[in-house]
C-alpha cells in the first residue's frame, strides 16, 4: 500500500482515473474479487445504529433462504454481537498469534457462525494512529477466499465505521455492489450522509459500486431526509421507528428477530424482510449527486 497524490498510478494496479482531483489517495493493490454475492457496504453516521441495522438486515437475509456473511469493518469489533452474543476476536487480532502467517490459521478462528445461521467476521483494525483500514478490509477477504468461503455465500454485508469515508474505510466499497446508508431524520446524520453520497460517487468511477439508497433508522418521521432525497436524487429504501425494544435488543444480546413478539415488533421484522428481499430482487444504481455544505445548510439547517 502506498499513499501518493493524483494522478501517479495506483501501485500494483493498472492506470486508473483518480478518486478526485488533488485529493491524497491511499492506494491498494487490485483488491481479490467477491465472487457471485451479492455485496452491500453500509456506512452512516457514528452511533446512528449501522451494526444494529447490519446485524438485523443479515437475519432477514437468512430467514428468507439466503446464506450471509457479516464482515464488521470497525476496531470496536461489535457488529456481530447480537449474532454470536459476545465479542468475536479479529483477523488482526487471530494473525498477530501466528505472526501474519495466515497460511496457518483455521477457518474457524476468526469466522463464527452467528444466529439462525448467518457467518460472522469481525476485520477489526490497525492499532491506533498507526496502519489503515483498507489494509485490514483487504487481509479479511483475502483469508476469507484462501478458506473458500465466499464460493457458496449468497449475501455479503460490510459493517463499515463512521461517516468520514478516507481513502482506507472506503475500501470496502472497492468489493461492494452497492452502498447503503443508514440516517435519522437530522441534519447531523444528514450532513454525514451527503459525505458518504460523494464518497461513493468517487469510487463508481473506477469500480462497480454504485448507490443503493438511504435506510431511515431511529425516526418517527422522515420529512428531512425526504427533502434531501429530492434534492440529490437519493431514495428511501426502509423505515425503522425510534422503539425502545430497539435499543433494548443490544443490551439482551439479541437481533429484533428474538425479541419478545408484540405488534411493533412484528411490523419491524417484516419491514427488515421486506428490505432483504428488495435488496435481494436488485435495486436500480442511483446517479445521486452531493451538496455543497453551504447548501446543506440551506436546505436543512435554519428551519
Amino acid at each position: 500500500m502506498t499513499v501518493v497524490m493524483n494522478p501517479p498510478p495506483a501501485f500494483g494496479m493498472a492506470r486508473r482515473r483518480g478518486d478526485g482531483e488533488g485529493s491524497v489517495q491511499v492506494h491498494m493493490d487490485e483488491p481479490a474479487g467477491i465472487g457471485t454475492a451479492k455485496v452491500f457496504a453500509v456506512y452512516g453516521k457514528g452511533g446512528i445504529g449501522k451494526s444494529t441495522t447490519s446485524s438485523n438486515l443479515a437475519v432477514a437475509f437468512s430467514k428468507i433462504g439466503r446464506r450471509v456473511l457479516q464482515i464488521g469493518c470497525d476496531p470496536k469489533h461489535d457488529s456481530t454481537f447480537t449474532l454470536t452474543k459476545r465479542l468475536i476476536p479479529t483477523v488482526i487480532d487471530v494473525l498477530e498469534t501466528v505472526e501474519f502467517h495466515s497460511e496457518e490459521l483455521r477457518t474457524e478462528d476468526f469466522v463464527f457462525e452467528g444466529y439462525n445461521g448467518v457467518l460472522c467476521v469481525e476485520a477489526g483494525g490497525p492499532p491506533a494512529g498507526t496502519g489503515c483500514g483498507g489494509y485490514v478490509v483487504g487481509q479479511t477477504v483475502k483469508l476469507l477466499k484462501e478458506h473458500h468461503l465466499l464460493d457458496e455465500t449468497d449475501v455479503v454485508i460490510f459493517d463499515v465505521l463512521g461517516d468520514v469515508v478516507c481513502g482506507g474505510f472506503a475500501s470496502p466499497l472497492l468489493h461492494a455492489d452497492r452502498g447503503l446508508v443508514v440516517a435519522a431524520n437530522d441534519f447531523d446524520s444528514i450532513f454525514a450522509m451527503n459525505r458518504i453520497v460523494a464518497a461513493i460517487k468517487a469510487k463508481s468511477k473506477n469500480y462497480p459500486v454504485r448507490l443503493g439508497g438511504v435506510i431511515a433508522n431511529r425516526s418517527a418521521s422522515t420529512d428531512q431526509i425526504e427533502k434531501f432525497n429530492k434534492a440529490t436524487g437519493m431514495r428511501t429504501l426502509a423505515h425503522f421507528p425510534d422503539l425502545d425494544a430497539i435499543r433494548r435488543s443490544r443490551l439482551k444480546k439479541a437481533t429484533l428477530f428474538e425479541m419478545e413478539s408484540t405488534p411493533e415488533m412484528e411490523a419491524v421484522q417484516a419491514e427488515y424482510i421486506r428490505l432483504a428481499e428488495q435488496l435481494w430482487k436488485g435495486t436500480d444504481a442511483l446517479e445521486a449527486e452531493p451538496l455543497k455544505d453551504r447548501d446543506i445548510f440551506d436546505l436543512l439547517g435554519f428551519d
